[in-house]
């Protein structure tokens, strides 16, 4: 179904009952309403990104709930779309970070291609309503990516921004990883400890000090 190793490491889950409601679920809201992402990329960050390749994960909530902005992958938004405001604060800091330009896409795929899992805890969404499909078993699917990867033998670093990132850290009890928290970086809570806290920085050097490359995180 996704075309690289999560197909072998999530086989089980997929063969569960609850996975097959879930599917079905989000199948037929589909077809009754307007639904984001486009369901071709539902799947899209565990596409973009497999398992072997993750080495950083940022967690979101859910899509973007406006038309045309969702593309399965946490805080992106397609090439001809405005850059949304806590996307536009994470390259703020990206920028006082590392020193780099902001970038005028907001497109993530690049960083998707280099091993950065942006996964959102429920991956679908119906127009204009957030949280919609929260009821649907999203969540317990993608904490079971999450447990994955926390087995991961090699450092994996993961991002929770937010009140409700954060609350995914009882799953990550590994003390190979690296978990960064910060404040959500939305307009709300940005100057509240996101501003400041490094995460790219940070990042690169963990990867760097355990002999892994290092993300590029320019896309100007």
């Amino acid at each position: 179904m996704l075309n690289n190793d999560w197909d072998e490491y999530l086989k089980d889950e997929f063969a569960k009952p609850y996975f097959r409601k879930l599917v079905f679920d989000v199948t037929e809201d589909y077809k009754i309403h307007p639904c984001y992402p486009p369901i071709h990329q539902v799947f899209q960050a565990l596409r973009e990104c497999s398992f072997e390749k993750t080495v950083l994960v940022v967690i979101g909530q859910d899509p973007y709930h406006n038309e045309g902005e969702a593309m399965g992958l946490s805080f992106s938004v397609p090439k001809t779309k405005a850059i949304p405001p806590s996307l536009q604060n994470i390259f703020q800091e990206m920028h006082h970070d590392l020193n780099i330009q902001i970038p005028t896409t907001g497109d993530l795929t690049p960083w998707a291609k280099q091993g950065v899992l942006l996964l959102n805890s429920i991956l679908s969404v119906r127009k204009n309503q957030p949280l919609s499909h929260q009821s649907f078993g999203w969540e317990t699917f993608t904490d079971a990516i999450l447990s994955l990867i926390n087995q991961k033998q090699s450092p994996v670093v993961f991002w929770l921004f937010g009140s409700y990132a954060k609350k995914k850290r009882v799953l990550l009890t590994n003390p190979l990883h690296l978990i960064i928290e910060a404040p959500h970086p939305s307009p709300l809570s940005a100057y509240r400890g996101f501003f400041g806290s490094k995460p790219f920085s940070r990042t690169n050097a963990f990867l760097q000090s355990k002999g892994l490359t290092v993300i590029d995180f320019q896309l100007a």
